[in-house]
Order: C-alpha cells, then sequence, then structure tokens
C-alpha cells in the first residue's frame, strides 16, 4: 500500500469532508486494494456520503484525518469500517421477479429431477448481504417439495456485519414489505416484537460465512447454481475475469450461474457459455444446459 502524508487539514484541526486530490487516489487505492471496488475519478460525494458516518463514530474531524490514519495502519477495525461503509448491501426477498420465476419453473425443477436422492442440491448465494437472496431460494425449494436434507445453501459476502444479520435472520417489517408474499411470511417467518424472524426449517438448509471472491474459494466445492448478481459491476476488468473463472470452476459439470440483469460477458472470455432460460439468462460451463426448457 502506497504511503501517504497528512494533510494540512489533519494537522491544523479544521474539519471538513472535503478531499485533496492525494487523498482522493489514497482511498481509490486502498477501497480496491481491500475490496476490489473500483471507485471512479469525482466521486467526491459518494465517499464524502458513504464515509462520513465513520468520522463521527471514531471522532475524526476530516476525511483527510482518516486517510492519514489508514495509511498508519495501526487500525484493522477502521479499515473494516471503511470497507463495510462502501460496499453497495441492497437486497431484498425474491429481486428481480423475472430470474425467481425461471428459477422455479424451470432451473431448480430439472435439477431436483436430475439430481433425486443421490447428493444434496448445493447453492451458492455470493455477495449475500442480509440473506434474503439465500432465503428467498430455501423458502423456494420448499414450495416446490425439497426437504430441508435435500438442500445446502451457502451465502457468502465480504462484509461479516451484514452476514451477522443473516444469520440472526430478522427483519423489521419493511424489509419483510420488499418482495416477501403473505402467505410465505405466515409460513417461514415467527413475530418477534416489530421483526420477523426466519423459522428453523430455512435455517437448517442456510449457512453463511465470509468471503472475498477475489481470493480462492475452492473449498466451498461444487454447486449446481451459483448466484453473482450485480458484483460484477463493481470490479475491473481483470477481476471480473478472474472472479468469473473461480465461478466457473466452481460449477458442476451441469450448474449454471445467474448474474445481475444488468450485468454481461462482452469482452470477458472466461469459458461460460450464455444461455436463456425462461425469460432470464444465465451462464453455463456447457453450450447447452440441461436446465433449458425443451
Amino acid at each position: 500500500m502506497s504511503s501517504i502524508s497528512i494533510p494540512d487539514a489533519v494537522t491544523s484541526g479544521r474539519a471538513s469532508a472535503s478531499l485533496s486530490p492525494q487523498s482522493y487516489a489514497f482511498l481509490q487505492n486502498f477501497i480496491r486494494s481491500e475490496s476490489g471496488i473500483v471507485i471512479e475519478e469525482n466521486k467526491d460525494y459518494l465517499l464524502e456520503t458513504r464515509l462520513t458516518p465513520v468520522l463521527r463514530r471514531e471522532n475524526l474531524p476530516s476525511l483527510e484525518s482518516l486517510c492519514a490514519k489508514l495509511a498508519l495502519r495501526t487500525c484493522s477495525g477502521l479499515a473494516q469500517q471503511v470497507i463495510e461503509a462502501m460496499t453497495t448491501h441492497e437486497t431484498f426477498f425474491f429481486r428481480d421477479a423475472a430470474v425467481f420465476d425461471s428459477l422455479r419453473q424451470h432451473v431448480l425443477p430439472a435439477m431436483l429431477q436430475r439430481i433425486g436422492h443421490s447428493r444434496p442440491l448445493r447453492i451458492w448465494s455470493a455477495a449475500a448481504s442480509s440473506g434474503q437472496e439465500a432465503y428467498s431460494l430455501a423458502m423456494m425449494l420448499l414450495e416446490l417439495g425439497a426437504l430441508p436434507s435435500q438442500v445446502e445453501i451457502v451465502g457468502t459476502d465480504l462484509s461479516e456485519k451484514v452476514l451477522e444479520k443473516a444469520r440472526e435472520g430478522k427483519y423489521v417489517q419493511f424489509e419483510i414489505g420488499r418482495g416477501l408474499p403473505s402467505p410465505y411470511l405466515l409460513k417461514y417467518f415467527t413475530r418477534t416484537g416489530l421483526a420477523w424472524t426466519v423459522r428453523d426449517q430455512l435455517r437448517e438448509m442456510v449457512r453463511f460465512q465470509p468471503l472475498d471472491l477475489r481470493k480462492s474459494f475452492a473449498s466451498l466445492g461444487l454447486f449446481d447454481l451459483v448466484l453473482c448478481r450485480n458484483v460484477l459491476i463493481y470490479f475491473d476488468l481483470e477481476t471480473k475475469r478472474q472472479v468469473l473463472s473461480g465461478l466457473r470452476h466452481a460449477l458442476h459439470p451441469d450448474g449454471i450461474l445467474a448474474l445481475g440483469s444488468a450485468e454481461t460477458l462482452l469482452n470477458l472470455d472466461c469459458g461460460l457459455h450464455r444461455q436463456v432460460i425462461g425469460a432470464c439468462t444465465f451462464y453455463a460451463s456447457q453450450k447447452e444446459s440441461p436446465c433449458s426448457p425443451r
């Protein structure tokens, strides 16, 4: 990591959210090194909005002072706070109805029929955030007649903070109201004060663990379905290639990958083949997926 000198704004004690070009470049490099997230030029407002709460918690007068403290590398907790603040955790239950419709109507029934009781159906929710995607998949599979013992869903994320919430499985009314059908709420959640908590049958199917997608995830094993949605858009081209190569090797021979609706493999030679299943695009290591409708 490149070093940074302490700006005048820090030594003078002047409270300011503005950034010098040097400090802006430092934050770009720091965030990219720690998370892979690329912060483009002229994103001062984004940095100020996301990092001002960190300044308040740490009683720091400015973003310049934050840069100086990060450069000292004496507080790993501060670095984690910065990455937590800069990571987007937008998610909700059954996000992108078209994807879940394709999964329910085509992909998951075909996978359950093909695998039968020979082994568990394995699904990976990469960048799982606070768990809504993983739990949505678990509910959908139960509705399709799968038993909890037939399914293993792994949710991973760079942020330990959101994973704690995912493991707790407790959601306030606002979160419940975003995409969760009322019958599912009554069937798969219990009321806990003003919040709702997932029932044990969902917990049996899902586990969460921290993971940096830029590092090896071979230890996770192979998956029939991987959802890595709205993640690649934050990476540079080389990191995208690296992550996609890892995802391809994490798929069973008949496995498929789901990306975000705005993400494509354009200019990315990663050995994955585009498959249209239902109304959605997926990617597979084979040219023809067995999950495609006949």
